[in-house]
């Protein structure tokens, strides 16, 4: 009654790393039941770099669930990549849920970009930003909301919480101190302990720290290429919630 999630953000598509993936992705169904993919999967948004990605991800064996980062909006044209991924057998999330059946275990999961809005103690204030920023500060709370819902709605025997921005501080150690109000928003973890998620996994800090936990002791998991290091993490999760 173990599920074997394999996961992995910040490819950062583009043709200097076409390929590199790939031959690790064609594998996947020795190792992990299905793959999750925690946002920036593009470098800059742009539809050539979808292409690539769509090609690398082409015929992976295993199911595949998705959401966005913030680089794949920066030529706002995410909601055609994600149109792009949908057609090559992603499902992509915003906000909403996906139920599979893997390993004979129900599995749910809730997906939201997520977004800045900081943490206690650590201070970010939207009204002194560029516009771009202030919209991130803004929607981290936003998203935790819609997480906290979506997460609500699954009867399922095992819930995970996907997103790109980082819900705890643990996982961005390593990056500079300043800008941690910038890369999450601690009502993400309000969110997915009110859930009962059982992990919870994002991207974004490439600097960052592998593992954590919300404050209700659910695990969190950076799983940026640049922290891993490799083409994919994978953890067991069960029913009772241990993960590895």
């Amino acid at each position: 009654m173990t599920v074997r999630v394999a996961a992995i953000a910040d490819l950062h598509m583009r043709p200097i790393v076409a390929g590199k993936f790939r031959p690790a992705f064609l594998q996947l169904a020795e190792h992990a039941d299905v793959l999750l993919l925690a946002g920036d999967l593009t470098e800059g948004g742009r539809m050539v770099e979808a292409e690539l990605l769509c090609a690398e991800l082409d015929r992976v064996p295993i199911p595949m669930v998705g959401v966005l980062g913030n680089h794949d909006h920066d030529r706002k044209q995410g909601y055609r990549i994600a149109a792009m991924l949908t057609a090559h057998g992603v499902r992509m999330l915003e906000g909403d849920t996906v139920t599979l059946e893997l390993a004979g275990v129900r599995v749910g999961i809730a997906g939201v970009m997520g977004g800045s809005g900081g943490y206690p103690g650590l201070p970010g204030d939207p009204d002194n930003a560029n516009p771009e920023h202030r919209e991130r500060m803004l929607r981290g709370p936003i998203d935790a909301d819609i997480l906290r819902q979506s997460l609500d709605t699954l009867d399922t025997d095992i819930r995970i919480a996907l997103m790109h921005f980082s819900p705890v501080v643990e996982t961005l150690l390593g990056e500079p101190i300043r800008i941690y109000p910038g890369l999450g928003c601690h009502e993400l973890a309000t969110a997915i302990d009110h859930g009962r998620a059982d992990l919870a996994l994002h991207g974004h800090a490439h600097a960052g720290t592998e593992s954590g936990q919300t404050p209700g002791g659910v695990p969190v998991r950076n799983v940026s290429y640049p922290v891993l290091r490799r083409p994919y993490a994978v953890y067991t999760v069960e029913p009772t919630a241990a993960v590895a």
